[in-house]
């Protein structure tokens, strides 16, 4: 949505991510039940017990009739698998109660015909459903226990209860007298693609930070899994009690959080800009507006996104993919390169440019350059910036080196420096061809020729050495860029006609141009290149890209 933004991410030293859809496929999958039964499992592919059907029929009905929610989904398709659905046409719905900050569930209050009293369906936070049900601290940690188990196997879980309803439901669930009724866990595969762009990602020295509303243990599962690094996760309600400055202190040991309300995302957002980090946040939620608004860089999902979220955030995600994040890493970077490119190009080529321009009016010697040359030149040095650089591939080591200090020039001293050494090169070559050519008495038009055919060479070969920071002759010649090579196709037919047709030699004020002439030229252009790459190899040997 803004273009700046690629470019910024390629500064980019924190990545916030969401777990659900953006490192899995947030294609849920019910796999366990755990009831007073025996724990069913979809892979032993055994009937369900009395309890296990009793709590995926609670599961069902804490669901919407129509489900959208990737879990709900999946519980209506093992219901439907066993014959628990469609529900009877008896059932009248009476009241819902959504989540709500201080209650990670969702419960459905429903009237059963022939029933006096109506029904709580609740699903929900293994400690959302634990204060429903008021469970003692051993029955508790006896569930939680439970619930650790399956989620060390990347599984999230949630917990089911259930509660007699008399007369008007209350203001809250938390007054009906909830029974617990057990877990259920589903597995949300990890994107294929992950582990490798997060191995990109610290490669890059980008630090990919965790952020779910899930649980903690399936948080660390799903990231250990992904490749982040082992470190303690912090859970919503610790985050709460902390002061600004030991939230700070902690975020730079810690990568995963789990049990994240939206709000406190925001307050993550900007402890972590306070450390002086670039931060990118993904995000998918109204409630995440804020957060991907404070980000330097803001995600939405273009999938699952809310239009709050696309409107507050500078990049949209049409696939909802990790990867697509790292490579939109790779590209602002490779944006950021090949502009340097392009500048320290246009600083080296107006050199000789400006010297033959002036050096006729110094020396008294004849005019090389009019107005018409000038433009000619022009034509070749406009594309080349806005075509033929941005059409630049990536550097090899593009995503191995740490991201850049977004306060830092384009052009540092040591790139100008470069640059104008690469001009003064060739303004040296060609004033000595200049003054060959004068010592030989040639005449003003042909030796007009030689000297500009020459300068078209010589901004042909600029073009080749600034194509990399450190690639060799050999790999700017046999990169692949299409827009070069037709660049360089034009401008060399241009050429040929410029100084072998004659109304182009008499447009131009050019002269007769011979081969030996040409090669000497080509042969100059080619010591300029070996002397370029030469000073090149000299000057930043192996740390080209570092340097910059």
């Amino acid at each position: 949505r803004r273009a700046a933004a690629i470019e910024t991410l390629g500064a980019t030293t924190v990545l916030c991510t969401d777990k659900t859809g953006t490192l899995t496929h947030n294609r849920m999958t019910l796999m366990a039940l755990v009831s007073a039964d025996t724990p069913w499992f979809a892979a032993a592919e055994q009937p369900l017990g009395e309890g296990d059907r009793a709590l995926l029929s609670a599961a069902l009905l804490a669901c919407p009739q129509v489900p959208s929610d990737p879990m709900d989904v999946a519980i209506h398709r093992l219901a439907q698998g066993q014959h628990l659905l469609p529900l009877p046409p008896q059932v009248t719905p009476i009241q819902t109660y959504g989540l709500r900050p201080e209650l990670f569930a969702t419960t459905h209050v429903l009237q059963f015909s022939g029933e006096e009293q109506a029904q709580a369906f609740s699903k929900g936070a293994l400690e959302a459903i634990a204060q429903l049900c008021r469970l003692g601290p051993e029955e508790f940690d006896r569930v939680r226990n439970q619930a650790n188990e399956l989620a060390c196997e990347g599984m999230r879980v949630l917990a089911v209860a259930r509660a007699p309803v008399t007369g008007v439901p209350p203001a809250s669930p938390c007054e009906l007298p909830f029974e617990y009724l057990g877990l259920l866990a589903f597995a949300d595969q990890l994107r294929e693609t992950v582990p490798a762009a997060v191995a990109e990602c610290q490669s890059a020295g980008v630090r990919v930070v965790m952020i779910t509303g899930d649980y903690p243990t399936t948080a660390k599962a799903i990231a250990l899994q992904a490749g982040l690094p082992p470190s303690n996760v912090l859970i919503g309600d610790d985050l709460e009690r902390m002061s600004d400055v030991e939230l700070a202190e902690r975020l730079k040991t810690t990568s995963i959080f789990a049990r994240i309300r939206p709000q406190q995302k925001l307050r993550l957002v900007q402890c972590l800009k306070s450390n002086g980090d670039m931060v990118a946040m993904t995000g998918d939620g109204v409630n995440d507006a804020p957060a991907i608004k404070a980000a330097h860089i803001g995600i939405a999902m273009g999938g699952r996104g809310t239009d709050v979220a696309r409107e507050a955030s500078s990049i949209v995600l049409l696939d909802d993919d990790f990867g697509s994040i790292v490579k939109t890493i790779r590209l602002g970077r490779r944006i950021y390169d090949n502009l340097r490119k392009a500048i320290e190009y246009i600083v080296a080529v107006h050199i000789p440019i400006a010297g033959l321009a002036l050096l006729p009016l110094l020396m008294g010697l004849p005019m090389i350059l009019t107005p018409i040359h000038i433009a000619f030149l022009e034509m070749v040095i406009d594309p080349a910036c806005s075509v033929v650089f941005e059409a630049e591939q990536e550097e090899e080591d593009v995503m191995k080196r740490p991201p850049r200090d977004p306060q830092m020039p384009l052009l540092i001293g040591q790139r100008i420096s470069w640059a104008i050494v690469q001009g003064l090169v060739a303004l040296a070559l060609l004033g000595g061809l200049l003054a060959a050519g004068m010592y030989l008495q040639m005449p003003e038009n042909d030796l007009r020729a030689w000297v500009f055919s020459a300068l078209v060479l010589f901004n042909m070969g600029l073009i080749l050495i600034n194509r990399s920071f450190q690639a060799s002759l050999a790999t700017a010649f046999l990169r692949p860029n299409r827009s070069l090579w037709i660049l360089f196709s034009a401008v060399g037919l241009t050429l040929m006609i410029a100084v072998g047709w004659p109304p182009a030699q008499a447009l131009f004020n050019f002269g007769s141009f011979h081969l030996t002439e040409f090669l000497i030229s080509l042969a100059l252009s080619g010591v300029s290149l070996v002397v370029l790459e030469g000073v090149k190899r000299l000057w930043f040997g192996d740390n080209a890209v570092q340097n910059n």
